[in-house]
């Protein structure tokens, strides 16, 4: 075996939602914060993404979190999150995980029963409130960015239905949250495939009509995601996020929570001390809380508290041989969806 490259990986999913995490073979990115970090996968050099984030190495159906030395000295460890697109700055399922696999590894010594674990991502820094019994990390509690409102009620064209309305929010990345029962949608498990397909064209379509950029990060300026939403009871929701290029999220998605937890305070129906409950597309739970709120450039933020699981269920080795001719990865439509090529050209942009 004449490997090139070697990375060692464990293997957790966070409700149903993997998040393997890199534990070594990279020592460091070039870049002074988080952020230019993660710029520097998706401007400059993409093959680290690609090697395990697709296949023969990866697959659509998870992401892959990168870990690094921390570029702020109160933080314990920094994070990247590698999905099929491209590197993203936030994730609540991937946090939970990170945390998860660092106590469980021994990276960061466990102290029962809470361990606190402050995390840096290129969205800012994550405190983490680990639940911690006999060994285990029982659940995680995170202490996300400030959220937002960016836009209630906004609507946009769609080839699909036509005019559709959206409340534009950040939570950690941009969201569409858009109400599923007016599209006639239903959030279940047979209808992961429609979800997904509507909800990658919707985020093109968005994203060619409206302009968004966070007031502290100009580069986070663009929707990531479109999340559905069906209300079932005055302080619960289920929840679908859908992940280009076609997949939706097995879990009920911290950052989406976070950013419904704007868009319900800025109407008037949750304030400081309110908690909401989270169920994804197979009834996984997260408990939200708005812990507190106030203000960043400018704007009225909420800062939500989102509590999950995770669970370590593996670990695994990948390498590169030089004469592999399928070392970058590659992707197919019958997988990774109809929005295939269109997410190809703007990475090649």
């Amino acid at each position: 075996m004449r490997w090139k490259k070697t990375l060692q990986l464990v293997d957790v999913h966070c409700e149903g939602e993997v998040g393997k995490v890199i534990t070594g073979g990279v020592i460091d990115l070039p870049g002074a914060t988080m952020l230019e970090k993660m710029n520097y996968i998706n401007q400059v050099d993409d093959s680290l993404r690609r090697l395990v984030v697709q296949e023969p190495r990866g697959c659509l159906q998870a992401s892959v979190n990168l870990l690094l030395p921390p570029t702020r000295p109160e933080a314990d460890a920094g994070f990247i999150v590698l999905q099929a697109d491209r590197a993203h700055p936030m994730s609540g399922s991937n946090c939970i995980c990170v945390v998860t696999a660092l106590l469980e590894l021994g990276m960061v010594e466990m102290r029962e029963p809470e361990t606190t674990v402050v995390l840096d991502t290129p969205a800012g820094l994550v405190t983490a409130y680990a639940r911690c019994d006999n060994g285990r990390c029982v659940s995680v509690s995170l202490d996300m960015v400030p959220a937002f409102v960016e836009a209630l009620d906004v609507a946009f064209e769609t080839s699909e239905r036509g005019l559709v309305r959206a409340d534009i929010a950040y939570g950690g990345v941009y969201y569409a949250l858009i109400d599923a029962a007016p599209l006639g949608l239903t959030i279940a498990p047979e209808n992961a495939r429609e979800l997904a397909t509507l909800g990658t064209s919707f985020k093109n379509a968005i994203n060619d009509q409206i302009r968004v950029q966070h007031p502290c990060y100009p580069d986070i300026d663009s929707i990531a995601y479109v999340m559905f939403r069906h209300r079932l009871t005055p302080t619960s929701y289920q929840t679908c996020t859908t992940l280009p290029p076609g997949r939706v999220d097995r879990s009920p998605c911290g950052t989406g929570s976070s950013a419904n937890l704007a868009v319900l305070h800025a109407r008037g129906e949750a304030q400081v001390g309110s908690e909401l409950e989270s169920h994804s597309i197979i009834g996984g739970r997260f408990d939200i809380t708005l812990r507190d709120a106030g203000e960043l450039a400018g704007r009225a933020v909420v800062h939500p508290r989102v509590t999950g699981r995770a669970w370590v269920y593996g670990f695994h080795q990948i390498g590169v041989d030089p004469d592999d001719p399928l070392a970058e990865g590659f992707m197919l439509s019958d997988t990774w969806g109809a929005d295939l090529a269109n997410m190809m050209r703007q990475s090649r942009a």
